[in-house]
């Protein structure tokens, strides 16, 4: 069990890839904390997952991520792994049809929420020689039409890895990004509904791909997991693409 001992913080672990990530890093024996921000979500996962801690937070407010990592602490004594997986998107906006909320929400979530977790966390983390895995998006390597905001703060999370990797290197922190392409959640499904025929905007979102398919959120996870294991150890400041080839043209 390669993390067997090791204590996990998922942000945005609830549904989709940080539900599936929690699972398969308890599943390797780590006790896991998720992060969110409903409770009901919450209860049922604790009911499905069994052996799980939670903490409610809004990764927004600073004091809140700040205490988020002190009840981790409290209850572990440790942190060895944090992964920042919450993110929002609003679809079929250009720079121009964004309104400032939506850019505001976009980037204190995806961005500021990084941010604000991985402030707190790098001291434990220095610590007990941990390391941070950023949830990124294949939009955050190349240029996506209709969704500005989003494409914008993918790519400062990418960047920001980056540059967390080389500042903390020199204390044994390593820090390293996913870059998904469309995956097979929820918020994928609420996609294709919204645009009107379902099963054309599926095999369109397919078709994009060039292995034909989306992913499956274990693919992603398996990722996060090797980039956060032992297996990884001279793996930092990546960015690595689990896209289906998307970004290879």
């Amino acid at each position: 069990m390669r993390f067997k001992g090791a204590v996990v913080l998922v942000t945005g672990g609830t549904r989709g890839i940080g539900q599936q990530a929690a699972r398969d890093f308890v599943s390797e024996g780590a006790s896991v904390s998720i992060l969110g921000r409903d409770s009901t979500a919450i209860a049922k996962l604790g009911r499905d997952v069994g052996e799980i801690s939670f903490v409610q937070c809004d990764l927004r407010r600073a004091e809140q991520c700040e205490q988020a990592i002190r009840q981790v602490l409290e209850a572990h004594g440790r942190l060895d792994v944090l992964v920042n997986n919450a993110g929002v998107i609003f679809r079929n906006r250009t720079v121009e049809q964004t309104t400032e909320e939506e850019w505001d929400t976009t980037f204190g979530v995806n961005v500021r929420g990084a941010y604000l977790m991985s402030k707190y966390a790098i001291g434990s983390l220095r610590n007990s020689g941990g390391n941070i895995v950023n949830v990124s998006s294949y939009v955050g390597l190349v240029g996506f039409a209709g969704a500005a905001a989003y494409a914008a703060s993918k790519a400062a999370l990418v960047n920001l890895t980056r540059t967390m990797a080389l500042d903390h290197a020199g204390e044994g922190v390593r820090v390293n990004c996913v870059c998904p392409g469309s995956v097979d959640t929820e918020m994928i499904r609420a996609a294709w509904r919204s645009h009107g025929d379902p099963a054309e905007a599926e095999r369109l979102w397919k078709a994009k791909h060039p292995l034909g398919r989306i992913a499956k959120p274990d693919e992603v996870s398996r990722a996060i997991l090797f980039l956060a294991s032992d297996e990884a150890s001279f793996i930092t400041g990546a960015a690595l693409p689990v896209d289906g080839g998307i970004t290879a043209g």
